[in-house]
């Protein structure tokens, strides 16, 4: 087969690995567009779209770091049930022609890995965001430039603001200091501006080929940054996905025992909670009293000894029935006769009818 499509195995399909590697993207553009819309009523919100890059990049390295340390995965990664396994490949020299599992061990993740697919995971995307950033914003300068022909007036953000009067007081060398300052920071945007598109080309080359040769099945590194770390992408098996739930459930006992304390706490001891277990541990009321004890009318027909016995034709009860107004055993045949025509229960002589009468499969 040319592709593998299908769910064999513990090697994830092409399909899993990219949906895990949108997930992170697709989840931005929800929060950015939320907030966005949150700010039109609260402005105070355009402070976290101004430092969109570094709020995104806290919240993934906060997500990661956890998800690593409980899962052994990213965040998108676990949640398509996906673990991360350390490689170790040995190579036979009888056999060149390797199948693509064979020769390979996968152990756990060191500190080591760990760490560093933090870094690949949260801080090399966060620098590529703020290089692109800044690529922008040297193309838009230089497109201002070229329309309205002023090479030096350009657009920059390193630039100092407009001080007025101040300006006429500043001494000879802070306004060297400041133009030293400015012209490195525009010679630094120049060379992001020649440099950028070249580096974003051979980086998207290379994360295109290795799919590509992941989708064929010729090797089993879904990206550069698994392969400088010598991870492999792997389906947690139920065993793992077991132990992961119980490893959770354990350290959200532990938050919750350091929470115990004054009042206000247990709403964060409620936050720890899980919502399984919240939805797996019903609440139990206590039982209804019983309801008083029926009381035989003067009237009404006396109850034998026996209580094996009929009361209407005193002999051993056959198909015993209930009714369920008074709660007295009859045979069936005896007591769908008389509450047929006298209308009530024989007994305590309540109201009672054919379809208050009820089958006992068990008599006492």
């Amino acid at each position: 087969m040319l592709f593998q499509v299908g769910g064999q195995g513990t090697r994830p399909t092409f399909f899993e690995m990219a949906a895990a590697q949108q997930l992170p993207a697709s989840l931005r553009g929800a929060l950015t567009y939320s907030i966005g819309v949150l700010a039109l009523r609260r402005p105070f919100l355009h402070k976290v779209l101004d430092y969109e890059d570094e709020f995104f990049a806290l919240l993934m390295l906060v997500l990661e770091t956890h998800s690593l340390r409980t899962t052994d995965a990213s965040f998108a990664e676990s949640l398509y049930g996906l673990r991360r396994r350390a490689v170790d490949i040995r190579v036979k020299k009888d056999n060149t022609h390797l199948n693509s599992g064979s020769g390979i061990n996968h152990s756990g993740l060191k500190r080591r890995q760990k760490v560093l697919s933090v870094v690949f995971l949260v801080i090399l995307p966060y620098l590529k965001s703020r290089l692109h950033s800044i690529y922008n914003r040297e193309r838009e300068a230089r497109l201002q430039a070229t329309l309205w022909g002023h090479e030096d007036e350009r657009f920059n953000d390193f630039n100092t603001t407009d001080r007025g009067d101040d300006s006429l007081v500043l001494s000879a060398t802070t306004v060297t200091e400041s133009s030293v300052r400015a012209q490195l920071l525009k010679k630094i945007q120049r060379i992001i501006g020649a440099c950028y598109p070249w580096v974003h080309a051979s980086s998207e080359g290379l994360s295109f080929s290795y799919q590509l040769l992941y989708l064929l099945d010729a090797t089993g590194f879904y990206s550069l940054g698994l392969h400088a770390l010598g991870i492999h992408v792997c389906r947690a098996t139920g065993q793992e996905l077991m132990d992961t739930t119980s490893r959770i459930s354990k350290i959200r006992s532990r938050e919750r025992e350091r929470l115990r304390g004054p009042p206000w706490l247990k709403m964060m001891e409620w936050w720890y909670q899980s919502a399984e277990e919240r939805m797996s541990a019903p609440t139990v009321y206590p039982p209804p009293p019983p309801p008083p004890t029926p009381q035989v009318a003067k009237e009404g027909l006396p109850l034998p000894p026996d209580r094996t016995l009929c009361p209407l034709c005193s002999q051993k009860r056959a198909n015993p029935s209930v009714v369920t107004v008074s709660g007295f055993v009859f045979c069936y045949a005896c007591i769908f006769k008389y509450v047929s025509q006298y209308k009530r229960c024989p007994v305590t002589l309540l109201p009672a009818t054919v379809d208050q009468i009820r089958r006992l499969f068990h008599d006492m």
